[in-house]
């Protein structure tokens, strides 16, 4: 049997296909009336857009890739959950690729591929060197995600140092002094590791407490295991910490089953407070008390600034003169969320 056509439709309708088009495009100014009518056609028949040739009639392929480094990391599972439904909400399909952090792949994303079957990406970048970025002059149109120099490219993210802040400063306000960041990173270079360190030394400023370089616990990964191997590692120096800021929930993770390994009491003994509220920490025990992103709007805003560019991108050479739009630099919320890893006692645990 032929698939049905848009003429196919607007005959069993009983209505031109101007009309039809104009309920399958939902233009304001259809009746209620026809606008069922054409639905009841369009089920009755089992008519289906032709995304395809809308797509090809406007010079797109509707489809976009989002470039992560992990999708074992929940983080990254849990955001591109959130790109692929705000995608569908404007019938594109998302490539979902991972780079590894590595840089030749981080590149090889930012130039589409080598082939023009994207329209554009989405790229939460490791690896990439600002000079990568400056290079990057053609299509496809790319959004970055995180800590990475924006080059000319536009840009989503949160604020990781006040994020680091406002919960090392939840963790000082709970009494708690000798507070390891596990993850941290003070090397000067641009990262989320880097900003979240530095809203971790701008708490402690603020609270006179003095700043100790052995208070970071630098990472190979931002695994479980990671967060695990470099607690136990401390601990077994003899460290007793009242507090860990944990620059992820998977290090978190790891770092609670360490503590359980070592008799410590959670929060008596020691408060731990994540990253992204990721839902393994809701479940775990205790649960944890996390920063958390708004993952939704880092996804929404993302591809709808992706989605401006391959407009300017594929406008008709008669449409004028392309937009001049810089790129943008967008900050999406974050909140506190306290849970059990870090409530229930104020004053500190002292020597454990």
């Amino acid at each position: 049997m032929a698939r049905p056509r848009i003429k196919d439709v607007a005959r069993h309708a009983g209505v031109s296909e101007k009309t039809v088009s104009n309920v399958l495009n939902d233009y304001v100014h259809v009746s209620d009336r026809t606008r069922r009518v054409v639905q009841e056609a369009i089920d009755h028949l089992g008519y289906r857009i032709n995304l395809a040739g809308r797509h090809l009639r406007s010079g797109r392929t509707g489809i976009i890739a989002l470039v992560v480094p992990e999708l074992d990391v929940p983080y990254f599972a849990e955001l591109a959950r959130h790109v692929v439904r705000e995608a569908e909400k404007r019938s594109l399909t998302v490539l979902i690729h991972q780079s590894g952090g590595d840089r030749e792949r981080e590149r090889a994303a930012l130039a589409g591929f080598g082939s023009d079957f994207v329209d554009g990406v989405i790229l939460s970048p490791l690896a990439l060197a600002p000079e990568d970025l400056r290079a990057h002059t053609g299509p496809p149109p790319t959004v970055l995600l995180g800590e990475l120099l924006n080059e000319g490219a536009d840009h989503v993210a949160i604020d990781n140092e006040r994020a680091a802040r406002e919960a090392t400063e939840h963790l000082l306000a709970l009494g708690r002094r000798h507070i390891l960041t596990v993850g941290g990173r003070d090397d000067g270079r641009v990262g989320t590791a880097q900003a979240r360190t530095r809203g971790f030394r701008l708490a402690l400023a603020g609270a006179g407490v003095p700043y100790d370089p052995a208070s970071l616990l630098p990472v190979e990964a931002f695994h479980m295991s990671d967060g695990a191997d470099a607690v136990c590692r401390v601990l077994a120096e003899g460290v007793r910490p009242d507090a860990l800021l944990c620059l992820n929930d998977q290090l978190a993770l790891g770092a609670l089953r360490a503590l359980h390994g070592y008799g410590a009491r959670v929060p008596e003994d020691v408060a731990v407070i994540g990253f992204d509220d990721v839902e393994g920490g809701r479940f775990s025990v205790p649960s944890l008390s996390t920063v958390a992103p708004d993952k939704e709007a880092v996804a929404r805003v993302a591809v709808d600034l992706l989605l401006r560019r391959v407009d300017e991108a594929t406008r008709p050479d008669d449409a004028g003169p392309p937009s001049t739009v810089c790129p943008q630099d967008r900050v999406v919320a974050h909140r506190l969320v306290l849970r059990e890893s870090t409530e229930g006692v104020v004053g500190g645990g002292g020597v454990w």
